[in-house]
């Protein structure tokens, strides 16, 4: 127990920790600055990934993300190299899915056709809304005529391209969504990403809405813009394969399925983590420095700027595994969860909590995966709680 069958694909995370401006809602690992030496961001960003990279070259890779940040202010030049940078570690079947994450502005969207020259092959752009005074509250440069002139500008540089939409917004009415989410399918392609707003600590909506600045709609509310999502997304073709991510078959988000799968994964730059299996079948976790500068100091002295480097026990890879696989519409393969615990389901679970959560209509079992149904996933954290709460693994 506590091992896994080693993964013969890896996917790559590269993380450009700058923005123009700090959104109110956002709580990643984002940072505005004056001026950005880009030469030597480039050569830390193939450095650290040299040296991460060691003992993981025999594996396949599978699929390369930028995100941030906003890594469409990165020169083109620095994708070009971290791509190239990447082909020669590892064996790549090429088509591989390669995404840039970017924004809206008129600016950005003039890079696209050189991002395209340096590899990229698919975009995901940050809409968040199609509602002047939406994006406004959201803290969004852009207004609407913009974001439909960079999907149009998408468009004609890549074959796919994603984007996000937020709702549940203060005020907001399922009708007005629902006007918007019409007008988002009109200008969709193959992908779209759909979450609900959540206030996060530490962000500057945290602070307001504990002031009382603005309320957020009831949790039922909330409930109900999720169904009238689905419905209007699925109906159009896209389908709900992730509780935010909707696709047509065969669209999806290669690199995101690694996420939610627990494949192994590679993260570069500041505040980067990643999961590796090795040649043993042990599970390791690691994260680089978040502070940028202080990340960029300590890979140009040593290479690396890890601070923390665990082999996750069986325990806390069931956690990880319940609660990113019980996202997907697919679920969990239950031939995973044998390779990973030795146990079949009946023995991994208490058999009261598994009989609770399907009669309630929250889980779905079949012969070969566990699954929340639409209705569990709209209540998955209730659901993951009470499904670890009764695993049969000890720590």
């Amino acid at each position: 127990m506590g091992t896994e069958e080693v993964s013969s694909n890896i996917g790559l995370y590269i993380h450009w920790p700058f923005c123009l401006s700090k959104c109110p809602y956002c709580d990643f690992n984002s940072h505005v600055v004056e001026s950005v030496d880009h030469s030597r961001w480039e050569k830390a960003l193939v450095k650290e990934l040299t040296f991460l990279s060691k003992n993981q070259n025999q594996k396949k890779l599978k699929s390369i993300f930028f995100g941030g940040g906003t890594p469409s202010l990165m020169e083109p030049e620095t994708v070009f190299k971290a791509i190239q940078t990447a082909k020669k570690i590892w064996d790549v079947k090429e088509p591989i899915e390669i995404t840039l994450e970017a924004n809206p502005s008129s600016i950005e969207c003039q890079t696209f056709n050189s991002f395209k020259q340096a590899g990229i092959n698919r975009v995901s752009l940050g809409i968040q809304a199609f509602d002047d005074n939406a994006l406004s509250f959201l803290g969004r440069s852009h207004n609407q005529l913009d974001a439909i002139n960079a999907l149009e500008a998408a468009h004609k540089s890549f074959d796919r391209v994603s984007f996000d939409l937020i709702y549940a917004r203060p005020q907001q009415t399922i009708d007005s969504w629902l006007l918007e989410l019409g007008q988002a399918l009109d200008l969709a392609g193959e992908h779209m990403s759909v979450y609900q707003l959540t206030i996060e600590k530490g962000t500057a909506f945290y602070s307001q809405y504990k002031r009382g600045g603005f309320e957020m709609p009831s949790p039922e509310t909330a409930g109900d813009f999720y169904e009238v999502t689905n419905e209007k997304l699925s109906s159009a073709g896209l389908q709900n394969y992730e509780i935010s991510n909707y696709a047509h078959l065969g669209s999806e988000c290669q690199h995101n399925m690694i996420y939610w799968r627990s494949e192994d994964y590679l993260g570069v730059g500041p505040g980067a983590h990643s999961r590796l299996t090795d040649i043993r079948g042990k599970r390791r976790a690691t994260r680089s420095l978040t502070a940028p500068f202080s990340w960029l100091k300590e890979v140009e002295a040593k290479g690396n700027a890890l601070v923390e480097q665990n082999i996750l026990s069986t325990s806390e890879q069931l956690t990880e595994t319940i609660m990113m696989g019980l996202r997907l519409k697919e679920g969990i393969s239950l031939k995973k969860l044998y390779q990973l615990t030795g146990k079949p389901l009946v023995q991994l679970f208490d058999e009261e909590a598994l009989y609770l959560l399907k009669n309630e209509g929250y889980l779905g079992v079949d012969d070969l995966y566990l699954r929340a149904t639409d209705a569990g996933r709209q209540r998955l954290d209730g659901v993951v709680r009470c499904l670890l709460e009764s695993a049969n693994i000890p720590n």
